[in-house]
């Protein structure tokens, strides 16, 4: 249900569940986890995108499973605590692991854990008829999958606030205004490539440990912070690549790096 294409040290992942919008099942988080992680560990792989088959990014949780109280919705209360925990909550937690950058290239609507998956990657970009919605309260719930942790870090604390008490579908337009996208046009899936393949180009342990300090800057206090960054300055001002990041600046020139 993951379709994963790498090429040019870009791998892209695609939800492949069409028929139901890219809707979330326990067979889907898993693949999805496990294609994740070895991304991750892989030399070859230096951007990850992600994308959603068909008309929709992800329509998040199948509403026709939890009425029925099938999949990743059986169970009672206690089960469905431990089912989250262990089932839809590793996808945060696997992209707050990840090194390798992430771009959520939006081709459609992302709904409920849609809009959150989006959110969990570093870079959003998305198609003129991309829609946007935090829409759990319109089914009784709350964002179990870690959105109101995430979706505040992005449009604030009054935005997310409101988009997620109202449930209010956004457009690309108005996710572009609010700071929830970062470029939105009918060239969505050029740019996307083009982004990926700028960031590609780039030396590898530089890019991780960079994504890195922003994720840090989150938590950490001024001095947490400047002493992490000492750490990584002096990890990366060590590393071949940076060395030939000079040669190619002197020498205008460019080479592919060696390094993840």
């Amino acid at each position: 249900m993951i379709l994963e294409k790498l090429e040019d040290h870009i791998l892209t992942l695609t939800l492949n569940r069409p028929e139901s919008s890219n809707a979330w099942t326990s067979e889907m988080i898993e693949d999805f986890i496990q294609k994740l992680y070895r991304a991750d560990e892989n030399n070859e792989v230096r951007v990850i995108i992600i994308t959603g088959a068909g008309k929709h990014f992800c329509a998040g949780g199948d509403i026709y499973q939890m009425k029925n109280k099938e999949e990743m919705f059986q169970g009672e209360s206690n089960e469905l605590r431990e089912r989250y925990h262990r089932g839809i909550q590793k996808i945060p937690r696997v992209f707050a692991s990840l090194s390798t950058p992430s771009i959520a290239m939006v081709n459609g609507a992302a709904i409920g854990a849609g809009l959150d998956l989006a959110c969990m990657c570093d870079i959003r970009i998305a198609s003129p008829k991309a829609k946007f919605g935090e829409t759990f309260v319109n089914l009784g719930l709350i964002a179990g999958d870690g959105g109101s942790y995430y979706l505040q870090k992005i449009v604030g604390f009054a935005k997310a606030m409101e988009l997620s008490l109202t449930a209010k579908v956004i457009d690309s337009t108005e996710a572009k205004d609010i700071g929830l996208i970062n470029y939105c046009g009918e060239d969505y899936e050029q740019y996307t490539q083009e982004m990926a393949k700028s960031i590609a180009a780039k030396p590898p342990v530089s890019v991780q440990l960079m994504k890195r300090a922003i994720e840090n800057a989150y938590r950490d206090d001024l001095e947490r912070h400047l002493n992490l960054l000492s750490a990584y300055q002096g990890i990366t001002q060590r590393t071949n690549d940076h060395f030939q990041a000079i040669e190619n600046l002197i020498n205008k020139k460019s080479t592919d790096y060696k390094h993840k």
